[in-house]
């Protein structure tokens, strides 16, 4: 990560093209924006942390539903372009295989209405700059009985999974490209093939979450929140990391954003790169 004015490390490269958020001063290459050093073969660019999202396709969203209209629904995920789920891009209830109708047109608020929260993915991208997703998946849909989190989209990188079940605390998480991350409890028996391939609020547990249940998803709540006050890559393990060194010094949910941990957290990922780079 850099600042603006920092120099960008370019000795190991045999030349380099300068990108976008970079510049060059008496021969150094320099940052113009705060981000993320990115590299691409010989090009050299800064992401800045803070931007609206930009999609790209197959990434995993999570929108709030804003408008019902048409044969569509509008989504608001954060992102510079308008974008909308067709009709015909999502399953019906009961999983019925056929054309839509307009008695299904007249019932689209049965199955997303305004305010709704839901997962899904990015199925195109127009050349008007609008945005086209779809959930034709169980494991895409409506998301409820959970803590909804905004961080920085450039802290979520594209992963093999961006649906999660971590075992050890009992919840489930969803990783969404656009920077909103939705932790919930794991439905008792389900498994972590099943979370991935079932609708999150089956996942999630029917009954009202139990003490125990709300802590685990607070304690998991907090290490992201954390993570990106640190500007921290956002992931399953970086989450655990945290609770983790929380556990070990017996710090409670309430306390993991005091100044003490957060002092703590930067000490023992200061000892972690250190070891890797010995």
């Amino acid at each position: 990560m850099v600042c603006v004015g920092d120099r960008i490390d370019t000795d190991m490269q045999e030349g380099f093209l300068r990108g976008h958020g970079t510049q060059v001063l008496d021969g150094q290459l320099v940052a113009t924006e705060c981000g993320l050093v990115e590299r691409v073969n010989k090009l050299v660019s800064v992401r800045p942390l803070r931007q609206r999202y930009s999609a790209a396709l197959g990434d995993i969203v999570i929108g709030r539903v804003t408008e019902v209209a048409g044969k569509r629904w509008r989504l608001d995920i954060g992102a510079r372009q308008e974008v909308s789920l067709q009709l015909s891009s999502v399953d019906l209830p009961g999983g019925a295989q056929r054309r839509r109708t307009a008695e299904d047109e007249i019932k689209m608020r049965t199955i997303f209405k305004e305010g709704d929260l839901l997962s899904a993915e990015v199925q195109s991208l127009h050349a008007d700059g609008s945005i086209a997703l779809h959930t034709r998946s169980a494991k895409y849909g409506k998301l409820t009985g959970g803590d909804l989190l905004y961080v920085p989209a450039a802290l979520v990188k594209r992963q093999k999974h961006h649906f999660t079940n971590l075992t050890t605390m009992g919840i489930t998480m969803i990783l969404g490209c656009n920077g909103m991350v939705w932790l919930a409890p794991t439905h008792e028996g389900s498994s972590a093939a099943a979370s991935s391939t079932s609708a999150p609020e089956q996942t999630a547990a029917k009954a009202p979450a139990s003490a125990a249940e709300r802590e685990a998803v607070s304690k998991a709540a907090n290490a992201v929140r954390l993570l990106a006050s640190l500007s921290m890559n956002i992931s399953p393990a970086s989450l655990l990391n945290v609770c983790k060194v929380c556990a070990e010094r017996g710090v409670q949910a309430k306390d993991m954003l005091t100044a003490s941990f957060i002092g703590a957290m930067l000490e023992e990922e200061s000892q972690q790169r250190l070891q890797t780079s010995l």
